[in-house]
């Protein structure tokens, strides 16, 4: 049995699909610091720096980061095929795994958290930095579509790891609002991986009604 420290509306729904599609039971602990019902205890013992998600193994392992975790999964049931048999293009989905992580995943925590990132404390030096943050995670994901472009999915005839992970991470910050306006065909891939049965039951669980 996984245990899955996340919470509703976080990047642990990207993990959560990937459990369901690869048919590994698990087990949900409720764990954000911004849910005051949240199991923070729980998940400081096995992630002292309270990021979700955080998956355990049934060994005890720990595994955090969404990509990592996710790569993981696909090794765990390959024949749910989240990441692709072909080598080529497994080297590619999993460099735009990391992308997401290094680029998107990245600026999305300074938007969030812009006090973190200047040592200036007025408020209006925050917000300088929250609009620097967000647009240039617009821009990253503007060069995502340029290079990790799939039709009808990103990883191919079938939503895999990458897509869970970048129509996940898409929905913060604005990105979705700047992709109608600039990228309406990569706008329309992210919401044709979210409809998918094998992904939407799960999505709408963490975003009623979804957007």
């Amino acid at each position: 049995m996984l245990t899955l420290y996340g919470a509703k509306g976080s990047g642990s729904a990207s993990i959560e699909a990937a459990l369901e599609i690869a048919r590994l039971p698990f087990r949900i602990v409720n764990a954000a610091s911004w849910e005051p019902d949240s199991d923070l205890e729980a998940l400081r013992r096995v992630n002292p720096l309270l990021q979700i998600p955080t998956l355990a193994l049934d060994d005890g392992t720990v595994l955090t980061e969404s990509a990592a975790i996710l790569i993981h999964i696909a090794a765990l049931a390959p024949e749910a095929e989240l990441l692709a048999a072909d080598a080529s293009a497994r080297a590619q989905q999993i460099r735009g795994l990391v992308f997401i992580a290094a680029n998107c995943y990245a600026a999305v925590s300074v938007s969030d958290f812009p006090e973190r990132w200047t040592t200036d404390t007025r408020e209006p030096s925050f917000e300088h930095v929250r609009a620097a943050a967000r647009a240039r995670l617009h821009r990253y994901w503007e060069m995502f579509d340029e290079q990790f472009r799939g039709r009808p999915y990103l990883s191919g005839e079938q939503p895999g790891a990458l897509d869970l992970l970048a129509s996940v991470v898409s929905k913060w910050s604005g990105t979705r609002a700047h992709l109608r306006a600039v990228r309406p065909e990569f706008l329309a891939t992210l919401e044709r991986i979210e409809q998918h049965p094998s992904i939407q039951p799960v999505y709408a669980r963490h975003w009623s009604p979804q957007r």
